[in-house]
């Protein structure tokens, strides 16, 4: 099966979802300047359940048309915080804001709440997860639903070079980021930080525990693995960073998806566009970390 194939095949893995024909409605609540920034308050239309709340920061130093990042939130249990981690970073985050430090790069940025994160967060995680199962859903599906639907949004945008698109996040959003990346060819660049799991040696180590509900896709093991799923990213370029000590990416799957996706890029001669670097930490980026993030999207977008 072809690499178009496949993807539709991971796809159909997500449950049931809804349709992307429609034109993404948008609408701008407010407007506030920053210092690098002009941030637009939004509310995207982006399923067939609930408007989505989200921020787009429109970098100041871009040009008419500028290279944007779809930054995906994280986990933590945070589930109050959702898309204000792009303003201010989570504990297990180097201190300064993914929302400065890239646009004063010239990159702007869409952030949305996840389901049951920031201004979804009405429902619990837990809730959420058994009703969609119920309806033939996945929340994990309606998750990637919605961020595959943000980039819709992004390239409808005047203001956004759709040939310059990268993708970024750390643990929940790190797993989006490659996630994402697989299912749509539009992002040009990806970057996860500290959630590049093994799905077999996680279950292998008796680890389901440590990820959340959302993450589980039902037969997912059946047809793909970890690595599999990261291989429909190449040849784009694509740095994952990892702690040695992250209970939730085992060394031993660390070791199991570079070997494999490192075979992968030097098949198809772009051994340059994959990166996995590892750091002696747990789940935590370091500001050694994010120097390493920062000059990649320099580099390749």
């Amino acid at each position: 099966m072809n690499v178009e194939g496949r993807r539709e095949e991971l796809l159909g893995l997500l449950g049931k979802l809804p349709p992307r024909t429609e034109p993404i409605q948008a609408h701008k609540l407010q407007e506030q300047e920053h210092s690098s920034y002009m941030l637009e308050k939004l509310v995207l239309e982006l399923n067939d359940r609930e408007p989505v709340p989200a921020y787009f920061l429109r970098s100041k130093l871009a040009g008419s048309r500028s290279p944007v990042i779809l930054y995906n939130h994280s986990h933590g249990g945070r589930y109050a915080v959702g898309k204000e981690e792009l303003l201010s970073p989570a504990p297990y985050m180097y201190e300064e804001s993914y929302a400065d430090n890239l646009t004063q790069m010239g990159f702007s940025v869409l952030c949305i709440d996840a389901w049951a994160f920031g201004e979804r967060s009405t429902r619990s995680e837990a809730t959420l997860c058994k009703e969609m199962l119920w309806q033939g859903r996945t929340m994990w599906g309606m998750m990637v639903h919605d961020s595959l639907r943000a980039i819709d949004y992004l390239v409808s945008r005047p203001d956004v070079d759709a040939d310059r698109i990268g993708t970024l996040g750390m643990s929940m959003g790190s797993t989006m980021s490659w996630w994402l990346a697989a299912l749509d060819p539009r992002i040009q660049v990806t970057v996860d930080i500290c959630c590049l799991t093994d799905f077999e040696t996680l279950l292998e180590e008796g680890g389901l525990d440590r990820h959340g509900l959302y993450y589980y896709v039902p037969d997912l093991l059946n047809h793909f693995t970890t690595a599999q799923i990261n291989a429909l990213i190449a040849p784009r370029p694509h740095l994952s960073l990892a702690g040695n000590l992250d209970p939730l990416t085992p060394v031993k799957g660390l070791d199991k998806i570079d070997q494999e996706l490192t075979s992968v890029y030097q098949k198809l001669g772009y051994s340059e566009s994959w990166k996995l670097l590892r750091f002696d930490v747990a789940h935590l980026e370091t500001k050694e970390m994010r120097k390493s993030v920062l000059d990649f999207l320099q580099a390749w977008l």
